[in-house]
């Protein structure tokens, strides 16, 4: 039972009286209570980015987004547009509003030229030797599918190091370019380099 003390010093049982208003020393008045909520909610989603239409904005595509619900929702778009203080210029808000990059961003991979495909032989300890490849991932072949080839035909083990490296383990220089060759046909024997032995 929770009772309080009154300016007079009387103790009043407040929970028999929770919408009268009680004075307590020290304590603000109780607020009135919210309007109650009806479920189920019921969320209205984008047509463009499925997502509820006051996320909109955080989408890559809000101009897209701005358009659906100017068509399909015009109240809420009035409303939205309201809020956020949006007028129709779309120059001006393309200025104050930084643009970002996102998933739905897909941005065009750079096209470049085949390049040479360099074959090097590293010292990994003493007696032990490496074979490092470069340059087949700008001959638009995959790293770890080559590397799993290799690892295959070489019977040993390959792995995927760097941005565009395949590093091979055993010295293999003598038979990896025939591979190359065999194995994606667009290659040729022009393009392929063997440096020799050199750091990793």
């Amino acid at each position: 039972m929770a009772t309080a003390e009154v300016e007079g010093g009387v103790a009043e049982d407040i929970a028999k009286t929770p919408a009268e208003t009680v004075e307590v020393k020290g304590q603000p008045e109780p607020q009135p209570e919210p309007e109650p909520v009806s479920y189920p909610i019921k969320v209205i989603y984008c047509g463009e980015c499925s997502m509820p239409f006051e996320f909109c904005e955080f989408h890559p595509s809000y101009d897209k987004c701005k358009k659906w619900l100017e068509k399909h929702l015009p109240e809420q778009f009035e409303a939205m547009m309201r809020l956020r203080g949006e007028d129709g210029d779309e120059e001006s808000t393309e200025k104050k509003k930084q643009k970002r990059g996102g998933r739905g961003v897909i941005k065009a991979k750079k096209k470049t030229a085949p390049q040479k495909v360099t074959i090097a032989r590293t010292q990994r300890n003493k007696r032990k030797y490496v074979t490092v490849v470069r340059g087949l991932k700008t001959c638009e072949i995959e790293l770890k599918a080559a590397s799993k080839y290799f690892a295959s035909r070489f019977s040993c083990g390959s792995s995927v190091t760097g941005d565009d490296e395949i590093v091979i383990q055993g010295d293999v220089t003598y038979d990896i370019s025939d591979v190359i060759v065999d194995k994606w046909s667009h290659i040729d024997d022009d393009m392929i380099e063997d440096v020799g032995d050199g750091k990793r």
